[in-house]
């Protein structure tokens, strides 16, 4: 019987000392907020016009967005495209962690609603938005901070 307490107890002993030693990450980085970002290629000569448009109704999103919380920040940046295939407008959008992305349509639905207009004006608002730029990709993205 003692040799089964022992044991018992060795077995938990390294147990726990195994899930202590797997908790450390040898990971070369630690994880910071999550990024979605979006490529955008506006036609020729329409980048101001299609920034004109997100000045209406991305601006007004995100700022409300940052005060509920629901996003840390926003960035969106211009340059000129290095090929014909490449974008030329980046949107950046923040998020605390990915656990901050769980249900975000609950949260961000009512606001859109209230800022661009219901679905059939936010589907409209989108559809002549294909006459100015065209969605090159979008990702979702991790920032790290090298150890």
């Amino acid at each position: 019987m003692k040799k089964y307490l022992i044991l018992a107890a060795s077995a938990a002993l390294f147990i726990t000392w195994a899930g202590f030693c797997s908790a450390q990450s040898d990971a070369p980085y630690t994880e910071g907020p999550v990024w979605r970002v979006s490529m955008i290629k506006t036609k020729a000569g329409m980048t101001d016009d299609y920034l004109k448009g997100l000045a209406k109704t991305l601006k007004g999103e995100m700022e409300e967005f940052k005060k509920q919380n629901i996003i840390l920040d926003y960035k969106i940046m211009i340059g000129d495209a290095a090929t014909p295939q490449d974008f030329d407008i980046l949107i950046m959008v923040e998020s605390k962690d990915m656990a901050s992305l769980d249900n975000l349509r609950e949260k961000t639905d009512p606001i859109a609603a209230k800022i661009v207009g219901n679905l059939d004006q936010q589907r409209a608002m989108a559809t002549k938005r294909l006459d100015i730029r065209e969605i090159m990709g979008s990702k979702l993205m991790r920032e790290v901070t090298l150890k």
